[in-house]
């Protein structure tokens, strides 16, 4: 089991890092990518105190994977910020798509494939050729487990299967109890159409491109 989206104290998550590796360890996880909310204010703080303690925790399990999640960011600035953000040593860049439980300006998550971001989150109502966009450029679409943004995870699950898009199950944690278990991951795939095989592959895919 792994998750390449939560949150820290960073941003607006409620566990500092070390707590996070710890929960996650007990459910059993191998990685954990930590992915605060950043703009351009931000990432450098967020990305050099993650990679401190990945360094001191180098070589346990679960991995520890320093990222940030490109969060409201106008769409025209976004690209670069992905450089940057890489510049600085982020792993993942997950880019905060166009919920529709949230105000992110339109052209969000067109911006986060054309920039070439590793994960577009919670991507709501994504146009079909924003589908075959991020298929082209092997930009993973999230299936959320989180409240609110869920919502859309069978529309995104449907386009991508149509356009040959991955895909990737995250907690999009911010608390203990937003963490899933594989089990919990397993069914919220299987809610939003999957069918059993399909998670497998999944996650599977997701394996081999962040880990």
């Amino acid at each position: 089991m792994f998750d390449f989206h939560c949150h820290s104290v960073f941003s607006d998550g409620e566990l500092i890092p070390a707590e996070i590796w710890r929960r996650v360890k007990v459910l059993g996880y191998t990685a954990i990518a930590i992915t605060d909310h950043a703009d351009h204010s931000n990432f450098e703080f967020i990305i050099g105190n993650l990679l401190k303690i990945k360094k001191a925790f180098e070589g346990l399990t679960p991995r520890l994977i320093a990222g940030v999640e490109l969060t409201h960011v106008p769409p025209e600035f976004i690209p670069e910020l992905i450089k940057e953000s890489r510049k600085a040593g982020a792993e993942i860049v997950v880019v905060h798509g166009e919920t529709i439980v949230e105000p992110v300006a339109e052209g969000t998550n067109l911006s986060a494939i054309l920039g070439g971001a590793d994960i577009l989150a919670h991507p709501g109502l994504i146009k079909e050729e924003e589908v075959k966009l991020a298929a082209e450029k092997g930009v993973f679409l999230e299936i959320s487990g989180r409240k609110g943004h869920s919502f859309t995870n069978g529309h995104v699950v449907n386009l991508a299967k149509k356009y040959g898009a991955n895909l990737v199950i995250n907690s999009d944690a911010h608390s203990p109890s937003d963490l899933l278990t594989k089990d919990l991951a397993f069914k919220i795939a299987l809610g939003a159409g999957l069918t059993s095989e399909e998670v497998k592959k999944i996650w599977e895919i997701a394996k081999k491109r962040f880990l």
